[in-house]
């Protein structure tokens, strides 16, 4: 009896908290249902199994309490032996499910590696090609980072290269730089001494043995995307159907395909493992020894993405938001989020360590954010309880007092640390949303990149195509609504349920689908402002679509909403949650599967001769210590294949290197011939690369080309009729340069050309020819 006044208030507190379920015919099922469940548990005695019989058919005739207290009596053997055997069956079929899961999630990783590998020497002719011919593919001025791979792995010693790259004088002239800590080589680091210490060199070439690495990271990337999806379905078909989508969606969720070496390609894998174990640590239905693996597992992923991407604390910045505001409306254990502050704090500590004190991390949103909680918290410790008025009022309250002490924060660290990327950052937001208009060249020039402008409508037609976008939708708008009424139920002052059933129908208030809501929707918005920020957004659109359309729990909470009587609810999402995603990945497999396979049989050509060329003189001909100006993208290819130093690099988190950019950029612009020769000899240039692409450029969007945002810069245009017109006194220098006459020829001397460049050399003594 004394179990029977243990369970008695919980049975009360949970029909209290839900009273509009207590008419549904389902709930007569959910209650004979709970005494077997305990039984398993092995919480409920033989005398409390009775008594709980008996409370809850309460309303039957009496004439049938008799057999039911003989049934009673008869017990006693047969559900202590049931336990054990269906606890071991069911233990067996769990284990069974995991297995078969993990082998498809390793397997899904393993075919999408080899799939990037044999689709990258397809396109290339990777294999077949010359080692100079190999590092020109690396497209997107990213050949830069493959350079300082290839230097570790030519020094004496390991411990030699570091020292080296840490005091660099031979990239950037006329300056040394750190060169780990500026570029974020952490993964080059490590990838030449696993390449060192494992004697790979009698194996693998050393570019074969980089590209094995990136590619194998995407392995991870797509494996971790199978387990979120896995962990909040229950079914490792969610699995399957987000890596389809993910990698029939490729163009739009990676840019492995043609940048290699990027940053964003070693990182964006960490942060997907890092979701991941965020996924599991959030859940609330897993073991001490789970969730202690999905922190471990998440600690080393925060502060690994930290490591190798400079932009990464503005992504745990915006995740940071998504937890901020389950915090809030208090929709997870105040003990966890304690648990992901000091993830955040202990990563953002050793990685301002490991980056040589960057005080970038200590001006970083995220720490501002991280501070503005913990202090909101220790201020507002009853800020989660009373009425639903008093509640709003406080949680507006906690939102000001947030804001206002990181913003505060973040106001004096800039004072004490003056940095000029965060004044820059406000500047380039302000003309992005239209609250300021600028002549400046950085400004203009980043906005025009095609990452930082808003995506065209060719990116929701292919996700419609591909099936995602339509069931995207669907998902989103079931568990939004859902989590809304999640927290007007919490504001009320409701408690969470974390004993949740099918039958409940209550998607929204399982935390990491929350997490998930609050995450697609912060990144989506970002996506639609920046055509860059599809490649964070994408990749979980197809992991939360394929999740939704494979709960259960999902199509359940629609049958809810719905009151469907005519069949069984349950069972109609048990089918549903199957037979969705099997025409999903029929139609999908029907369709794509072709074109996938055509992909690897199609032999695609890609060869550059004119920068081939180029590259050939420049080791050939140039003296080994020339410093060389051109545009960062070419610089990046000139860096990486000849070793040569250059004037800038294609680096635009770094504002000293845009204005060094800008300088180098001026030879497209009016400015004469003397003007030029100053700038370039201010850089110590030796030779001045001219690209005929950039001095003829053509573009429909005429406002963004280079010499047209050097004119607006320089002054040099004119606006008539609402037309623009570059005006100037002195001709176009990449123009006239080429015509060989005075003062051009004074200055310069031409010492190659073809089709795509013509090289000058910049004169050190001055010639005076008329």
């Amino acid at each position: 009896m004394t179990e029977l006044r243990c369970r008695k208030p919980d049975t009360l507190e949970e029909d209290k908290g839900e009273p509009e379920l207590q008419n549904e015919p389902e709930e007569q099922t959910t209650r004979t249902e709970e005494p077997v469940n305990t039984e398993e548990e092995g919480s409920v005695s033989i005398g409390g199994d009775g008594a709980d019989k008996q409370q809850k058919d309460e309303g039957e005739v009496k004439e049938e309490d008799a057999p039911k207290k003989e049934e009673k009596s008869n017990i006693p053997e047969s559900p202590v032996k049931r336990p054990k055997g269906s606890s071991a069956s069911g233990f067996l079929q769990r284990l069974v499910r995991v297995f078969f899961g993990c082998l498809a999630a390793v397997a899904c990783g393993m075919l999408y590696a080899a799939y990037l590998s044999a689709y990258h020497d397809r396109k290339f002719w990777f294999s077949t090609r010359q080692e100079l011919e190999r590092e020109i593919t690396f497209q997107e001025g990213s050949g830069i980072y493959y350079y300082y791979y290839k230097h570790m792995l030519t020094v004496p010693s390991f411990e030699r290269g570091f020292y080296e790259l840490t005091l660099d004088n031979k990239t950037v002239s006329g300056q040394t730089v750190n060169a780990v800590d500026r570029l974020f080589l952490f993964p080059e680091l490590i990838t030449s001494f696993i390449y060192r210490i494992t004697g790979s060199q009698d194996f693998v070439e050393p570019i074969y043995f980089y590209v094995g690495a990136v590619f194998g990271l995407q392995a991870v990337y797509v494996t971790a995307l199978f387990v979120c999806s896995w962990v909040m379905s229950g079914t490792w078909v969610a699995g399957m159907l987000a890596v389809a989508w993910y990698v029939i969606n490729r163009p739009d969720t990676t840019k492995v395909d043609y940048a290699i070496p990027l940053r964003d390609n070693w990182a964006l894998p960490y942060f997907s493992c890092q979701v991941a174990a965020l996924t599991g640590f959030l859940s609330h239905n897993i073991s001490s020894a789970t969730e202690m693996f999905c922190y471990l597992t998440m600690s080393a992923t925060t502060l690994t993405f930290l490591l190798v991407w400079e932009h990464s604390h503005y992504v745990l910045f915006i995740q940071g938001l998504c937890l901020f505001l389950l915090d809030s409306f208090d929709l997870v254990p105040s003990r966890k989020m304690a648990d992901i502050h000091k993830v955040y704090l202990s990563s953002l500590f050793l990685a301002y360590l490991f980056q040589f004190q960057n005080p970038t991390l200590l001006s970083s949103p995220l720490l501002s954010l991280l501070i503005g909680s913990v202090l909101a918290r220790y201020f507002q410790q009853k800020m989660k309880m009373g009425p639903l008025v008093a509640r709003v009022m406080k949680l507006f309250l906690h939102f000001h007092l947030v804001f206002t002490t990181g913003i505060t924060f973040s106001y004096l660290v800039k004072k004490l640390l003056p940095l000029s990327e965060s004044d820059f950052i406000l500047k380039f937001l302000e003309v992005k949303f239209g609250l300021n208009t600028t002549t400046d060249f950085i400004t203009n020039f980043l906005l025009c990149q095609e990452s930082f402008q808003a995506p065209g409508q060719d990116l929701y037609l292919r996700l419609t195509q591909a099936s995602v976008l339509p069931f995207y939708f669907l998902v989103l708008t079931v568990c939004l609504l859902s989590t809304l009424q999640t927290i007007y139920r919490r504001l009320s002052g409701q408690p969470m349920r974390t004993n949740l059933k099918l039958e409940d129908g209550r998607i929204g208030e399982q935390p990491e689908v929350i997490y998930h809501v609050f995450h697609t929707l912060l990144f989506g918005g970002l996506a639609l402002l920046f055509d860059g920020m599809k490649y964070l957004w994408t990749p979980y659109v197809c992991m939360f679509t394929a999740f939704g359309v494979c709960s259960p729990d999902l199509w359940m909470t629609v049958f809810k909403w719905l009151k469907l009587k005519s069949i069984h609810p349950v069972v109609l999402s048990l089918i549903l949650s199957t037979a969705v995603p099997t025409i999903i990945g029929f139609s999908l497999w029907r369709e794509y599967c072709p074109r996938v396979l055509a992909e690897l049989s199609d032999l695609q050509e890609f060869y550059d001769p004119d920068t081939v060329e180029l590259i050939s003189w420049i080791k050939s001909q140039a003296p080994v210590a020339a410093v060389f100006a051109g545009s960062p993208q070419l610089l990046g290819t000139v860096k990486l294949c000849s070793g040569s130093a250059v004037t800038s690099l294609p680096l635009y988190s770094d504002i000293n290197l845009l204005r060094r950019t800008e300088d180098t950029y001026q030879v497209y612009a009016m400015r004469s011939a003397e003007d030029i020769y100053k700038i370039l000899t201010s850089q110590k240039t030796n030779y001045v690369i001219i690209e005929e692409s950039i001095c003829n450029e053509l573009s429909h969007n005429k406002g963004c080309r280079i010499k047209d945002l050097l004119d607006i810069a320089n002054g040099h245009v004119v606006y008539d009729k609402g037309e623009i017109y570059s005006f100037s006194k002195h001709g176009r220098f990449c123009h006239e340069i080429k015509m060989n006459y005075s003062p051009y020829t004074n200055y310069f001397t031409r010492v190659f050309w073809n089709r795509s460049f013509h090289v000058y050399k910049v004169n050190s003594v001055i010639s005076f020819q008329y």
